[in-house]
């Protein structure tokens, strides 16, 4: 589904996790490249890539993601100078419409062609139970990587030169899950490149989480964040990170044993990131609620 991940065996481990292996009784945790089966201590296996391409002209997000035996892809486009919205969700096993090969990604659906190449960014990985549960999540994100190639919707084509995010994501989620998220790229007013990579319900104890800010290409981890509703991101210590929404997309579905409530926003972001002003910011903002 994604490209292997490198450096799996360097993520940092937070919290109390149900293994501390290997040893007597105490089985290695499964992470990607290798196997992981469908279910593991009563819990579904869930994993996904997700790449969002960040630009003065157009903002442009896609993924692929399974839960258990189900698949999805989709994408969302926000034309930012003729202020148009366009998105589409396939759930079919086996679709191809978006498809991921290491730094290449190709979208081919009705409505969208897309051929793009992702830079090189410092990863960030870690490995986080579950809030209340046996679960656990592993997650490898990497922000602030140039992203270059064509977009193309019927009457329009773009020669894409921007910044952007790739998440890949995988492991045995409880049941029950809620998070918000937010992931861009932007700069600071003495000229640094800046991104990050920002969440709450989910990959956030207080140390170790998959939370990072990149400055000149640089991650740290900083505090645990507070989500200020859909206006912006509070850092504890580094100020308050201001969003300023262009374009909303929401998704609800109810598939019998499993629901999802899915909210997408693309736009632009101002204030300070972990202390550091920012003179202009362009990314994403998302809110999860799933039963899976």
């Amino acid at each position: 589904m994604t490209s292997p991940p490198q450096g799996v065996e360097k993520a940092s481990i937070a919290g109390d996790l149900p293994w501390r292996g290997p040893g007597p009784g105490r089985p290695e945790l499964p992470l990607p490249p290798g196997p992981m089966p469908l279910r593991r201590e009563g819990q579904n296996r869930k994993r996904w890539r997700y790449v969002g391409a960040f630009g003065a002209e157009l903002m442009l997000c896609c993924a692929r993601a399974e839960v258990g035996p189900l698949a999805q892809t989709f994408w969302i486009l926000w034309d930012r100078e003729g202020r148009r919205h366009a998105a589409r969700t396939t759930q079919r096993p086996g679709a191809r419409e978006v498809r991921f090969d290491g730094a290449a990604v190709e979208i081919e659906s009705p409505g969208l062609r897309a051929s793009l190449r992702l830079g090189e960014s410092a990863p960030v990985e870690s490995i986080c139970p579950s809030p209340g549960g046996r679960g656990w999540g592993w997650t490898r994100k990497r922000a602030g990587m140039t992203v270059a190639g064509t977009v193309e919707v019927p009457g329009r084509r773009w020669e894409l030169a921007g910044r952007g995010v790739d998440d890949e994501s995988a492991g045995y989620h409880q049941r029950q899950t809620s998070w918000r998220w937010s992931a861009g790229v932007g700069r600071a007013v003495d000229g640094r490149e800046l991104a990050w990579n920002l969440v709450e319900g989910v990959n956030d104890p207080p140390e170790r989480s998959e939370r990072a800010i990149w400055v000149a290409g640089e991650p740290s981890e900083p505090p645990p964040v507070r989500f200020l509703g859909n206006t912006g991101i509070e850092v504890p210590g580094g100020g308050t990170l201001a969003f300023h929404s262009e374009s909303a997309h929401a998704r609800d579905e109810d598939l019998l044993l499993l629901s999802s409530r899915y909210r997408h926003r693309f736009g632009s972001f101002s204030g300070t990131l972990g202390g550091i002003e920012i003179d202009a910011g362009l990314g994403v903002m998302e809110e999860h609620d799933a039963v899976w």
